[in-house]
């Protein structure tokens, strides 16, 4: 059962494939007009730590987060209704791309934190009309391709022995695929973060990932025939989607590399903190000078942040083949942390489907060159 599930490696891959490329055609526009948009993000983080909580498959996590992106477009929606729409897209996604006895359970969804925290309890009749609300939505259609469908089958042959890893022969080719498999389903989850990937067709995105992950891992040439033939996507085609991720993975090895160095100054200041002060230094430390006092914070240890730079133009975009990559002193926090808060905005009552407004532009740093020469480490990954 679990072999037939892996139809990427089956007979029928480049029909099913195919399928998924026309039913991604065909998939609900998406205007980005929902008024509690600034929380996207924090229900994107939950339904991923709840769908992690479970151990639901990556398909049933960026089936929810997409359902939930489509229902919030359309509908004005309180901060305590999203909890249970959240919530039922999971499980709805769960149902769809899961086994039954993998599917959460309405206890067990009421035993979550986020759930006590907003007093809230999810009965069996509220649950069952919040998806019946959700199905009459998407039309009774849950067959919606996302990113995470298309992945595993470009993953098959992200990586080939012919590849070079700074410009060598790769001695392990099965540890170079473990490697792009981690780091392809980061930008994976990466993309679902932002709903400015949703701009782009999931089919993209998913070879947008696999491409930045050979940046990344510093193989060339960085976007090979092999892949360009499979996903029917150029190089040029890809850069604007790979740009967003490779710039989103910086700001995450800045933000490791901050909370890196917040760690080591509390380390040093815990280890090399005095006792409390008997009455008669008290005494003595008021006579101490005013300009020891103002300089006494220099002498405390300083982290070095990360000495990231900034991509340089080395290639035109004719040039698809090799694009080397040079490394520098920052470490790679693959895990991705949810950073998003929900505000407590005023609660607005489940209304009828809002009046279309105009597309929320979306703009990034397009100083941001791809094809340039980037610079990033991978831990632990040697030829």
């Amino acid at each position: 059962m679990e072999l037939e599930a892996q139809w990427w490696t089956g007979q029928l891959a480049a029909d099913i494939h195919q399928a998924l490329r026309y039913k991604e055609l065909k998939l609900p526009s998406y205007k980005g007009q929902s008024p509690q948009l600034h929380l996207r993000r924090y229900f994107a983080d939950l339904i991923a730590i709840v769908s992690n909580r479970f151990r639901l498959c990556p398909a049933a996590r960026h089936l929810a987060v997409y359902l939930l992106d489509l229902f919030m477009d359309r509908y004005d929606i309180s901060v305590q209704q999203l909890h249970v729409v959240a919530l039922s897209c999971l499980l709805l996604a769960s149902k769809f791309e899961e086994k039954e006895d993998s599917v959460p359970k309405l206890d067990q969804l009421n035993s979550l934190g986020c759930m006590t925290n907003m007093n809230l309890v999810l009965t069996k009749q509220n649950l069952l009309h919040m998806e019946l609300l959700l199905l009459e939505t998407f039309q009774w259609n849950l067959c919606l391709p996302t990113a995470a469908h298309f992945i595993d089958y470009y993953l098959s042959i992200a990586v080939h022995e012919t590849d070079l890893h700074d410009g060598w022969p790769m001695v392990c080719l099965e540890k170079t695929k473990l490697y792009m498999a981690k780091y392809a389903d980061y930008f994976l989850e990466v993309s679902l973060q932002d709903h400015a990937f949703l701009n782009y067709a999931p089919s993209l995105v998913a070879t947008a990932c696999v491409a930045s992950s050979r940046i990344i891992l510093r193989l060339s040439p960085t976007w090979p025939t092999r892949l360009h033939h499979l996903t029917a996507y150029s190089w040029d085609f890809l850069v604007p989607c790979i740009e967003r991720l490779l710039i989103a993975h910086d700001n995450d090895v800045k933000e490791a590399n901050k909370q890196k160095g917040q760690h080591a100054q509390s380390a040093q200041h815990t280890v090399f903190q005095t006792p409390a002060p008997t009455p008669q230094q008290a005494n003595a430390q008021q006579h101490i000078p005013q300009y020891l006092q103002a300089h006494q914070s220099s002498l405390q240890y300083h982290h070095q942040t990360s000495q990231q730079q900034n991509c340089q133009q080395i290639l035109s975009s004719n040039h698809t083949a090799s694009y080397p990559l040079q490394t520098c002193p920052a470490a790679l926090q693959s895990s991705v942390q949810a950073r998003g808060h929900a505000q407590t905005s005023a609660a607005m009552s489940l209304a009828a489907p809002l009046e279309v407004k105009p597309c929320i532009s979306v703009s990034y740093n397009r100083s941001y060159q791809v094809n340039g020469r980037y610079s990033c480490i991978t831990p632990c990954f040697e030829r």
